[in-house]
């Protein structure tokens, strides 16, 4: 039988994704305030209806600036992840900037959620040099930034390096899980308006078929494997786009062997037969 693991994950940036851009008027605040205000109740019920935990990222701003609706979350058991303090993207860093933001973005967490993160997304999927590094430095055990494979959960690296004079070197590998991602498997691109690029609001009967052809050939071809889902309050919040949610929830939860999880429980249980591989690697330090 299939042994299959859901995991539905929900970038709660409310406003927080739109001041880091700059954009700052009303109307764009109130697109961030949806999420808190309408998005997030209407997940919740969701899950709790179909009794699935979830993983929640969550900006510090957002804890700071919605603080009862990030208890909220708390209080139903659901895991919440680093994303940064403001949306603030990484690679646009320095290493000293980078590490007082993921201290004040888990300090955040902390206040609302009663416990420091141990999983982290960066915003926008576009981690710097030292992410990984600091990641480690700072306790975090697992990563999902990272777009390496789709459905099978690995071990990030330190070190890579290269150019376009020769082939790319690729580092060792560290203890940090990643939990993989795929912007295909992600409503914001699919869903949202840009102005800037003219996309987005796709019909929802368009996105269930590629979400569920994505799903139905990691359930048919690829044992033990993760579908993880990311998706944004203030996206996915809207009444069509939850039902098709629903719709897809039903069809997995309809074939055996499919269970859902949250992430970082998912990277723990797959924690200690990487490390295993890890140290079987000749010259690894045990």
């Amino acid at each position: 039988m299939p042994d299959v693991t859901v995991c539905l994950t929900f970038d709660f940036d409310a406003i927080s994704s739109h001041l880091i851009r700059k954009e700052t008027t009303p109307t764009y605040i109130s697109r961030g305030e949806y999420g808190a205000r309408v998005g997030v109740p209407r997940v919740l019920a969701l899950l709790a209806e179909y009794g699935i935990p979830a993983t929640f990222f969550v900006p510090g701003h957002t804890c700071d600036t919605f603080p009862d609706r990030c208890r909220e979350i708390a209080r139903a058991g659901h895991e919440f992840g680093h994303h940064g303090y403001c949306h603030e993207v990484p690679a646009t860093l320095t290493r000293d900037e980078e590490a007082a933001i993921l201290e004040r973005g888990s300090a955040a967490i902390e206040r609302v959620a009663g416990r420091r993160p141990v999983g982290y997304r960066s915003p926008s999927w576009d981690l710097s040099p030292h992410s990984i590094e600091l990641l480690l430095d700072a306790g975090f055990r697992y990563d999902s930034s990272l777009m390496a494979d789709d459905f099978t959960p690995h071990l990030c690296r330190l070190g890579d390096s290269g150019d376009t004079t020769g082939p790319y070197h690729f580092g060792r590998e560290v203890p940090l899980v990643e939990m993989p991602v795929s912007w295909v498997l992600d409503d914001y691109p699919i869903f949202e308006w840009n102005a800037a690029r003219g996309s987005g609001l796709a019909s929802p009967f368009a996105v269930e078929e590629i979400w569920r052809e994505e799903f139905d050939y990691l359930y048919e071809r690829v044992s033990g494997g993760i579908f993880t889902l990311t998706m944004h309050p203030k996206v996915i919040g809207r009444g069509h786009r939850l039902r098709m949610l629903e719709r897809l929830i039903r069809h997995m939860r309809g074939l055996p062997g499919v269970r859902f999880e949250r992430l970082g429980d998912v990277a723990e249980s797959v924690r200690p037969r990487l490390l295993e591989a890890l140290n079987a690697q000749p010259g690894a330090t045990r």
